[in-house]
C-alpha cells in the first residue's frame, strides 16, 4: 500500500523530519499545518493505545490517514517505568525527570533499559495498521553528554556503544525506537 498524503498527529518537528525521510514518496503533512492545536488526552494504558488515541482522533476530524506514536523510557529493575509516564514522570519536566530515575535507581544495579515507540496509521475506512520499535541500553550512574532531550543524557545505547547524550542527531536517528517502528510500519504497508 501506498499513501500519497498523511497527517502526522505531532507539531514536533523532528518527528515529522523523521517520518518524511522513511514516508519519501509520501506528502507529509503536521497536524500544526492544518490549525490543529488542540490537546488530545492520551488516557490509553500502552504505547500503542495512547498512538492509537492521536491517530484516531485527527482521523476522524480531517477525514484523512493519520500517522501518530507514542514512546517511552522503560527500565527493567523499575518494572518498566517510568514507560507511558516518560514525560511527565516528575511531573515538573526534563530535567527533573532525570533526576528522579537517578535517585530511584540509586542502589540498584540492574541499569537494563530500552525506549520503545509504537506508531499507528488510522485510515478513514477504519483500517488500522502499527508499528513497533525498540533500542536497548542501559541506564548510567550520572548524565553524559548534551545533545538529544529528554533521558538521551542517561541512557548507553548498546547499538551506538556511547551515551544517546554524545550522539549526533543522524546516529541516534539510525538507530532510534521511532525510526524502528516506523520502519516497522513501512515494511507492513510494503507488502499489503
Amino acid at each position: 500500500m501506498t499513501l500519497d498524503r498523511v497527517i502526522v498527529a505531532s507539531s514536533n518537528a523532528g518527528k515529522i523530519k523523521e517520518i518524511r525521510e522513511i514516508f519519501s514518496g509520501t506528502e507529509v503533512i503536521s497536524m500544526k499545518d492544518l490549525g490543529f492545536d488542540e490537546d488530545i488526552p492520551e488516557t490509553g494504558r500502552t504505547f500503542k493505545e495512547n498512538a492509537y488515541i492521536k491517530a484516531s482522533t485527527v482521523c476522524k476530524k480531517y477525514g484523512m490517514p493519520t500517522l501518530a506514536d507514542d514512546s517511552g523510557l522503560c527500565v527493567n529493575s523499575l518494572d518498566g517505568a517510568p514507560g507511558i509516564y516518560s514525560a511527565r514522570f516528575s511531573g515538573e519536566g526534563p530535567a527533573e525527570n532525570r533526576k528522579l530515575l537517578l535517585k530511584r535507581m540509586k542502589d540498584l544495579t540492574d541499569r537494563k533499559a530500552y525506549f520503545e515507540c509504537s506508531v499507528c496509521l488510522c485510515l478513514p475506512d477504519g483500517k488500522t495498521y502499527y508499528g513497533v520499535g525498540r533500542t536497548y541500553g542501559r541506564i548510567l550512574y550520572e548524565e553524559i553528554g548534551t545533545n538529544g532531550f529528554g533521558y538521551d543524557s542517561l541512557f548507553w545505547s548498546q547499538d551506538l556503544n556511547k551515551s544517546f547524550g554524545l550522539a549526533a542527531d543522524e546516529e541516534k536517528n539510525s538507530v532510534s525506537h521511532r525510526a524502528r517502528a516506523l520502519q516497522d510500519l513501512a515494511d507492513t504497508l510494503q507488502r499489503l
